[in-house]
């Protein structure tokens, strides 16, 4: 009996022995397995996050380099850097700065891209990046609808001879271009002015602005909307109508303006291309968007024109912004600090 009994508890043992062998040998591939499979997983987490890095970086160095408005800068230390010596003007254009940072609480400023479109995309940013709504009377008509309205109902054809800034396009296509042009500024300022977030808003407008065929069609469709109430007023002018503002004297006083052919011509046309707004059309410009824009003239510094409005006359509940100017042709976003 013991040896029955003996005999049954050596098999047992050799048979646990056996199946545990079997069971190491599996646990043993199984752990190997799986370290192989963390090791792997790890190593390609690491690689996907690298590249998700590397591509964020080129991203953000491709937005920044293509970007119209650049992110704000030291004011004071951009003077220095930009006014070095000791010249009469840079000496002038330095005092001028030192005003505004201490008198004006002008802290910073963003850089705006120097070329023909420099001051409308100064005061579209800020539209857009403050969230400034339509205009009372673009609520009222459908902006979409000016084109048409000039070429059909009042019979304008000569606007084919539109040009789009450096585009110079003309031909019986403009007014499917125009058409676009507004389509845009109205989709864009719309989104952007009802979004309430700050940051949310301003990343929307670094990808607006970095973008030169989607803001292109933002200037162009300002311009248009600039000769469409110059059409209106030179119309009400004409019928002896209800008044128009005395801007539109001032415009229609000049040689070079004294029609709205003549202002597309000689004017709106070389917007973007070869020339800027002039302190008129700035005028015109602050007028039709209902803001006050508050130009700080650097040039002009130590005399009454330093600061000026745009328009003179304006209504309380108007929005206000700013532009700094050195030359009254290329202009920069002030930002305060107090």
């Amino acid at each position: 009996g013991r040896h029955e009994v003996w005999s049954w508890k050596t098999a047992s043992r050799e048979s646990l022995c056996l199946m545990w062998q079997k069971v190491k040998v599996q646990l043993t591939l199984s752990m190997s397995f799986l370290t192989a499979v963390f090791w792997y997983c790890r190593r390609l987490y690491s690689f996907l996050a690298q590249l998700l890095k590397r591509w964020s970086n080129y991203l953000q160095r491709k937005l920044i380099r293509n970007l119209s408005v650049l992110p704000e800068v030291d004011l004071l230390g951009y003077s220095a850097r930009e006014w070095k010596g000791e010249t009469k003007q840079a000496k002038q254009m330095r005092e001028a700065y030192e005003e505004l940072f201490r008198s004006c609480h002008i802290k910073y400023l963003r850089q705006v891209k120097r070329d023909n479109y420099s001051v409308v995309r100064a005061v579209l940013f800020q539209l857009f990046s403050q969230g400034i709504p339509f205009p009372s009377w673009m609520k009222e008509r459908d902006i979409l609808k000016l084109p048409e309205k000039l070429l059909y109902s009042q019979g304008c054809n000569w606007i084919q001879q539109y040009s789009f800034g450096p585009e110079r396009y003309t031909g019986p296509n403009a007014f499917g271009k125009l058409r676009k042009c507004m389509e845009a500024l109205k989709t864009n300022w719309a989104e952007i002015s009802a979004t309430r977030d700050h940051e949310e808003r301003g990343n929307m407008c670094n990808m607006l602005f970095s973008d030169e065929s989607k803001e292109y069609k933002l200037y162009e469709a300002i311009k248009f909307i600039m000769l469409y109430e110059v059409v209106e007023a030179y119309e009400k002018i004409k019928s002896r109508g209800e008044p128009v503002h005395n801007l539109f004297s001032l415009l229609f006083a000049r040689d070079s303006s004294s029609d709205p052919l003549s202002f597309m011509m000689n004017h709106l046309n070389s917007i973007g291309d070869s020339i800027c707004l002039d302190q008129v059309e700035l005028f015109l410009l602050g007028y039709l968007l209902e803001v006050k824009i508050r130009v700080y003239r650097l040039h002009r510094f130590n005399t009454e024109e330093f600061q000026v409005n745009h328009p003179d006359e304006y209504r309380r509940e108007w929005n206000e912004i700013s532009l700094l100017t050195e030359d009254d042709c290329y202009y920069h976003i002030p930002l305060f600090r107090t």
